[in-house]
């Protein structure tokens, strides 16, 4: 055997020493970090989605609403007349 023609045997470093490596791994840890602060965030201060009395909060926007419709109504109805011609036999 000629030793000129031989090959040097190639070595490989381990897979944890190649950059792009970590680059593919970075981006799913970076979610998985940020999934585990939300939910520690979540557990850690609850918001209340209803409120204790939400009835009565209710009760009072419909009325608050009813009374700004009534304190609207003639200036929907003249604005109503203006917009809407006058009958045919009406001149």
């Amino acid at each position: 055997m000629n030793p000129m023609l031989q090959t040097p045997p190639v070595v490989t470093p381990p897979w944890w020493k190649h950059g792009h490596v970590w680059l593919l791994i970075a981006g799913p840890a970076a979610v998985v970090v940020a999934g585990f602060a939300t939910a520690w965030i979540a557990v850690s201060y609850p918001d209340p989605v209803v409120a204790e009395d939400y009835y009565r909060r209710g009760v009072e926007i419909n009325k608050t609403l009813a009374a700004q419709d009534k304190a609207l109504m003639p200036a929907v109805q003249g604005r109503n007349h203006a917009a809407t011609p006058p009958a045919i036999g009406a001149r």
